[in-house]
């Protein structure tokens, strides 16, 4: 083997740190040379400005430096042209053009919508922890954050204020927590402006938020939906046809009356129904230990009662994550409670959830497997 060929081996062990490709395969290579020890690379980036150029210099550099006959390493950073862009989204996207990935027949990613008939019962919280617990596991995980007009997720995956790489129309999620995050809010001129958008234009966001992110291979999906039964919880049913959903309410017996009607919904369009999540859940008096029931009981067996009714088959109560106040304080400064204290009840009952959800209980007979 040549030494010019033993850096194009090295190179393609290389990945863009974002798109996690390797280099050669995005057409990232324009040119490779050697004289004299030395090996000179130019390296096409995808956008001006680019926010991982540094990583790239190191990457490109230790890569090239195993190559024995190189001694020094000369890298020169250029932009790509539009039509060079282009030929990345084909290449990401396998030479099709723009589509939802999750919708498509040979999808494996498992599309799992978070709702609530009201708001306030902590479901973008358990979207958060859900997400980061099957990351923990070792599963490739995602976030939508579809609540539009109270979008919450950046501030409690600790990206507030970060934008994502854009390539023209296709731009690449936020990573924190080994979770791979979209929200509205990211793409606000001001994080103060409010979102004023009506029914039509609200199923175009999400179509847009589904198809121009670049969310690579995934296993799980999580789509922190608004409360109610409104115009996203329907189309998100009708652009993603085999989504699921997990109703979350809190123990009070009126709430959970409220979240029944999310499940009603979801079931109406032909929506498989996970189960239901009891949030804010008893609590253990930190003085006597004593169960405290601050938002009373039983609103979670109430509401997977009458899903089950509802469905014909058992819509089975997930589980319980008790109140705790470490899950707000967390929430705020952008780390889950999972991470901030896997050993707290409310982790330890995320955990076990999360279990549940990992496996899937359908069938694969019959679904095509994606083979590499």
């Amino acid at each position: 083997m040549t030494t010019i060929e033993e850096i194009n081996l090295a190179l393609s062990k290389v990945q863009d740190p974002e798109l996690h490709r390797a280099l050669p395969e995005l057409g990232m290579i324009e040119s490779v040379a050697f004289a004299d020890g030395c090996a000179s690379v130019k390296v096409l980036l995808t956008i001006s400005g680019c926010p991982m150029q540094d990583r790239l210099r190191s990457d490109v550099t230790t890569a090239l430096l195993s190559v024995p006959e190189v001694k020094e390493v000369e890298l020169e950073f250029v932009f790509m042209s539009e039509e060079q862009r282009d030929n990345v989204k084909k290449v990401l996207r396998n030479g099709r053009e723009k589509f939802i990935p999750f919708a498509q027949p040979d999808s494996m990613t498992r599309v799992i919508g978070i709702a609530s008939g009201k708001g306030g019962v902590g479901k973008s919280s358990l979207t958060v922890n859900l997400a980061v617990a099957a990351a923990q596991k070792g599963l490739r995980v995602g976030i939508l954050d579809a609540d539009v007009y109270g979008h919450s997720i950046p501030r409690l995956m600790g990206l507030m204020g970060q934008r994502p790489t854009a390539i023209d129309q296709m731009f690449i999620p936020l990573e924190a927590y080994g979770v791979k995050t979209v929200s509205m809010e990211m793409f606000k001129p001001e994080r103060s402006d409010a979102v004023a958008y009506r029914g039509p234009l609200l199923h175009r966001v999400l179509e847009q938020l589904l198809s121009d992110a670049y969310w690579g291979d995934l296993d799980l999906l999580f789509v922190d939906l608004p409360p109610g039964t409104g115009d996203l919880a329907i189309s998100l049913g009708q652009l993603v046809p085999a989504s699921e959903i997990i109703v979350v309410t809190t123990p009070q017996i009126a709430a959970a009356e409220v979240a029944e009607r999310a499940g009603r919904i979801a079931h109406q369009i032909k929506q498989h129904l996970i189960g239901v999540i009891e949030n804010m859940s008893d609590m253990n008096c930190p003085n006597c230990g004593e169960l405290i029931s601050l938002f009373g009981t039983g609103g979670g067996e109430a509401t997977s009662q009458r899903l089950s009714v509802l469905v014909g088959a058992e819509v089975p109560l997930l589980g319980k994550v008790p109140f705790n106040p470490e899950l707000r304080t967390g929430g705020d400064s952008g780390t889950p409670i999972v991470m901030l204290d896997p050993t707290s009840p409310a982790s330890i009952v995320v955990n076990r959830i999360c279990d549940q959800l990992i496996i899937r209980k359908k069938s694969l007979v019959g679904v095509p497997l994606g083979f590499a």
